[in-house]
């Protein structure tokens, strides 16, 4: 049995050694969430992770019968998963995707765990829960938990789905979290699209990136990138690596200047990956490689002829 004391998951005594303590600390609305989500019924879980996925190994842990799906949005959060935990419960799943991975339970889930943390991107947040939501089965739950105990927001936009919330408070002597659980009893009425089109020049072009919540620099061209593009003189034939492309701005640009120009780009968002694919498809743009990649791993390394990067001054949910 499970066992959480400050932070912590660990095992009574006698019992098998949980992948829990091979991690650090839950974070407390991951912890909240994971607590409360181990007295709800689900057996095709979706999760999501502000730390290394305590939240899912806890449920994949304790329900060996049940499909656990673990969602990153960023390849590096799940790498360092992996590199601290080797041998996963088979059931357990690891997705970096732009969008939730589908069940295998016809598509959907009976049960999406979401922590959240309030200084966390708003837009990005309600996308990831209305996604969750429209995730679950009509009787699934959302259990979904933030860093706030004096929590409006998070409350606010669950009740916008017109259905009850229901509110688990953080019972220790000093709260830090609020939980809230979410029955689904109809699907959702309006469906927002949190996608946006940047529309931008570089010299004649005119050029158009496609951009998601989660994405840096989310509904317009970030100053820097801009900066990047007016100070940069390529010949054609140029080798281009852009290191961290989020919505990919940098790479259109450079690459519509000539067709003989070989950008390869990388990101570890799976969501930016995702956007700057189809920015290529709308701007015809072929001499554009995007991967996913957070260890800086690229083909040919030594034969690029400029490296870029707009990188960004914060990690690891910091």
């Amino acid at each position: 049995m499970l066992v959480v004391e400050d932070g912590f998951a660990r095992t009574e005594a006698g019992a098998m050694p949980t992948l829990l303590e091979k991690l650090p600390p839950a974070r407390p609305a991951e912890l909240h969430a994971a607590t409360i989500a181990q007295e709800v019924s689900g057996n095709h879980i979706l999760a999501t992770t502000v730390g290394r996925g305590q939240a899912a190994i806890t449920l994949a842990e304790t329900r060996p019968d049940a499909e656990v799906n673990l969602w990153f949005h960023d390849q590096y959060q799940q790498q360092l998963l992996v590199s601290a935990i080797q041998d996963f419960p088979s059931q357990l799943g690891l997705y970096c995707e732009a969008d939730a991975p589908a069940s295998t339970h016809e598509g959907q889930y009976d049960l999406a765990v979401i922590p959240v943390f309030k200084s966390g991107e708003a837009e990005f947040t309600r996308d990831v829960l209305q996604a969750a939501f429209q995730a679950l089965v009509v009787g699934g739950q959302l259990v979904a938990a933030i860093d706030n105990p004096q929590d409006k927001w998070l409350r606010s936009h669950l009740a916008a789905t017109g259905e009850t919330v229901r509110v688990r408070p953080d019972t220790s002597g000093k709260p830090k979290t609020v939980c809230y659980i979410v029955r689904k009893t109809q699907p959702l009425k309006k469906v927002r699209n949190f996608e946006c089109k940047i529309v931008f020049r570089d010299q004649e072009h005119l050029l158009t990136a496609l951009s998601r919540p989660g994405v840096f620099a989310h509904r317009r061209i970030d100053p820097a990138a801009r900066h990047l593009l007016n100070a940069i003189d390529l010949a054609e034939g140029a080798r281009v690596l852009e290191l961290g492309c989020g919505s990919g701005c940098v790479s259109l640009g450079l690459a519509a200047r000539h067709p003989s120009i070989g950008i390869y780009a990388i990101d570890s968002s799976a969501r930016a990956v995702s956007c700057l694919r189809q920015s290529i498809v709308e701007n015809n743009l072929p001499n554009i490689t995007v991967a996913l990649e957070a260890s800086g791993i690229v083909p040919d390394p030594g034969c690029y002829d400029l490296v870029v990067a707009n990188p960004p001054y914060y990690s690891d949910f910091r």
